[in-house]
């Protein structure tokens, strides 16, 4: 028998942009478990980031409070990243596994996302099971010495490519990758079937929480090969671009490439649904659904040239909707809300608030979130009026009527109308008294959210990254 208190799972995609699902609208692409899933549950149609990228959203998903606007930036060393923000979760801040635990909940944590894996990052806290899935991005694992040159060919990086110091995180991905030879030994099915023996080995156990964290569709972009020729070319014969430069399409590649891309891009996403409908059809076998709540969601999307600067990745400078808007999907256990869907603006710091709810645990900080759960027993969280954000040196900003993003300095405007241009193609920063008006409400809300000013780490973090860069060419340059 299973245990009256619910279990609950949390499964993170990275880099999933909700235009590449079938249940939001995308016509082409293969998502059939999630397009499944979404029918049982509550989806959520404005869903975004409060800080970005990676860290500092997990930083909000493991603890339930905002990380904007990144106060106290304290870097961590022997990492890949120096962003505002990217940094560890404190000794001093309250965990949410921590919290669920001392509730009476099993916990248990999987995840391939790399920079999880960087020296004191103290995510795995709370958790009494956690695994650690090697082999993603340019994760130090197997020995790039061992590639050979030739087998680089195929990847061919732009000069654009090589100042980004791409090349070496291409070796490291083939290293970790040429062993594979069938789709179960993926991260990505790692990661899935690591959560369904937890499921398994746990199902008559305590009720339990665990949180999946899925790396792929990331960078880099290579899709196992029956999953790209799905919707690939078949007549390209170009270059494999593991990792765009985060620039303009026109400074690095080809209308071409950027379908390959695409392709690539898209057959990680049914990749990932293939292995996300696999734990869910365990969880049906194990007669665990009327007992379990299950949510899944993205941390953020990506840009392909679909914007007016035609930037292809997620560049702080180009906060355009395929970056900020993000999936997140809700199953009841016994299937309450199936198939409707939530236009209220929602927060990522939500889910943990929502989780605190279900497991009727307490946080000992508080919660900066809004517990979703309202919306299965008709009583609607407060409503939000704005949403703000943070990524690098910009900040974002929307409400029901315009999207803004900027510098910290209110510069390098972006200003569009969401009535005329929801999709964000028409910038209108100078034009109008109206988008004025539109900007200063915005401005003064972000500085608000910071608490009167936005805390500027630009010379610190610039000259740790120059000072990883310099480390590393000297690493390289050795004999």
């Amino acid at each position: 028998m299973t245990s009256e208190r619910p279990n609950i799972i949390l499964v993170v995609s990275d880099t999933l942009r909700t235009a590449y699902l079938g249940c939001y609208g995308n016509p082409t692409i293969h998502t059939p478990n999630l397009d499944t899933f979404a029918q049982q549950s509550i989806r959520f149609t404005r869903a975004h980031p409060e800080a970005l990228p990676t860290i500092p959203v997990r930083r909000g998903l493991h603890t339930g409070r905002r990380v904007y606007p990144f106060r106290n930036y304290k870097p961590v060393k022997w990492d890949i990243v120096y962003l505002p923000g990217w940094q560890p979760i404190s000794e001093d801040e309250d965990a949410l596994a921590e919290n669920v635990a001392g509730a009476g909940y099993h916990t248990g944590f999987v995840t391939d996302t790399l920079p999880y894996f960087a020296p004191a990052m103290n995510f795995t806290r709370g958790f009494w099971q956690w695994e650690f899935v090697r082999g993603q991005q340019q994760d130090r694992w197997k020995a790039p010495a061992t590639v050979r040159d030739d087998r680089l060919e195929r990847y061919r990086p732009s000069g654009t490519e090589a100042q980004r110091g791409l090349p070496a995180m291409y070796r490291q991905h083939v290293a970790n990758t040429d062993w594979i030879q069938y789709e179960h030994q993926t991260s990505t099915a790692r990661v899935f079937q690591w959560a369904i023996d937890f499921v398994d080995d746990n199902r008559h156990n305590k009720p339990f929480y665990l949180m999946v964290d899925c790396f792929d569709p990331h960078e880099p972009w290579e899709a196992p090969p029956h999953y790209y020729e799905r919707y690939a070319d078949p007549t390209y014969t170009g270059r494999t671009i593991l990792h765009a430069p985060y620039d303009a399409l026109e400074t690095f590649g080809t209308p071409e490439e950027l379908r390959d891309i695409i392709a690539h891009y898209s057959g990680l996403v049914t990749l990932m649904d293939t292995w996300f409908g696999k734990l869910m059809t365990r969880l049906d076998q194990l007669g665990l659904r009327d007992n379990t709540w299950v949510i899944f969601a993205g941390d953020h999307g990506t840009n392909f040239a679909d914007n007016p600067e035609h930037v292809v990745g997620k560049p702080a400078r180009a906060l355009y909707p395929g970056v900020m808007h993000v999936p997140l999907m809700i199953r009841h256990p016994q299937g309450t809300g199936a198939g409707s869907t939530v236009d209220d603006l929602t927060y990522l710091t939500d889910i943990p608030a929502t989780i605190y709810d279900i497991a009727s645990a307490s946080p000992q900080d508080g919660l900066d979130g809004h517990s979703m759960m309202g919306y299965f027993h008709g009583s609607k969280p407060t409503r939000r009026d704005y949403l703000t954000c943070r990524y690098s040196d910009y900040v974002w900003y929307r409400d029901d009527d315009y999207w803004v993003f900027c510098d910290l300095d209110g510069q390098n405007r972006h200003i569009f109308d969401l009535h005329t241009d929801p999709d964000c193609q028409h910038n209108i920063a100078g034009q109008t008294d109206a988008a004025q008006a539109a900007f200063d409400r915005a401005w003064q809300r972000i500085l608000a959210d910071a608490g009167g000013s936005l805390p500027d780490y630009r010379q610190q973090h610039h000259t740790e990254a120059d000072g990883q860069k310099s480390a590393a060419e000297a690493r390289q340059q050795r004999p």
